[in-house]
């Protein structure tokens, strides 16, 4: 499903269907630390019935199924859930996926334990979805924002692929990122309260290859609305830059956890 935010791209159009089998194969980096740290926070264990909004293929509940919890999985894009559910399957993971907005989600009042929303916040009407969380989690539920993005300032390798995405899509803001603090979120209103802020550096493994996919499937490329002819431009150079790299290297993410819970009344 096409999308435009006018935050987002300067409002040009994506469509992560249109990425969904690269991100399905090259996206599912978070290393274990990450899912670890959901779990201290008690954040998809045994016991409780998560949901994650923005699920794309899948990969929150499909590296935290062994945690114990009852997963739920929603995402906008139809090819998203097809990959979620052909991977989950192939795993013999029990998730449930639907097709929809994170906007129009009904399930019931105080449904869910822990709602999720890795990489995706930042596309959602909260003046719209807020409430709505609010309305499906359990007394004292938590609500669990996380991010992870690599720190072009600090990793030549990725300056240099930022430089070619943004040749070939200028319009792309999902670069030039850096860290930043972390505060209790301005929408918390009366409606949730912080409980964990979270924020710390991951290294993240790559081969030419990998990472090649990785960029390959960012909103700047591959969910982007560039023709197949100038995809196919960026790869060449993009591939001919990774030729210029050791085999397989190392980049260093940074990964916030932002972690609220509702106020009981």
């Amino acid at each position: 499903m096409e999308l435009t935010n006018k935050n987002i791209d300067n409002g040009r159009a994506f469509d992560w269907g249109r990425a969904s089998s690269d991100y399905a194969k090259y996206r599912d980096i978070y290393p274990p630390v990450f899912y670890r740290k959901l779990a201290e926070l008690s954040i998809g264990v045994r016991g409780q019935r998560v949901l994650d909004i923005g699920t794309g293929t899948g990969v929150i509940p499909r590296n935290m199924y062994g945690y114990g919890a009852e997963w739920t999985g929603i995402d906008i894009s139809e090819n998203q859930i097809e990959q979620a559910v052909k991977l989950s399957a192939e795993s013999g993971m029990n998730i449930e996926y639907r097709v929809s907005s994170a906007e129009d989600i009904d399930f019931p009042a105080e449904t869910f334990d822990a709602v999720t929303a890795c990489q995706c916040f930042m596309y959602f009407d909260r003046s719209v979805l807020i409430p709505k969380i609010h309305r499906i989690l359990k007394p004292g539920g938590h609500f669990c924002i996380l991010f992870m993005a690599w720190l072009p300032d600090e990793s030549p390798i990725a300056a240099g692929s930022e430089e070619l995405v943004l040749k070939y899509n200028p319009s792309w803001t999902g670069g030039h990122m850096a860290r930043y603090e972390l505060s209790q979120p301005e929408w918390c209103g009366d409606l949730f309260e912080t409980a964990n802020l979270c924020a710390f550096d991951c290294p993240v493994s790559f081969t030419r290859e990998s990472w090649h996919g990785r960029m390959k499937a960012c909103r700047g490329i591959g969910a982007s609305s560039l023709s197949g002819s100038e995809i196919a431009k960026w790869e060449k150079e993009h591939t001919d830059y990774m030729q210029t790299l050791p085999e397989s290297f190392t980049i260093t993410h940074y990964v916030t956890i932002t972690d609220v819970v509702k106020k009981i009344e």
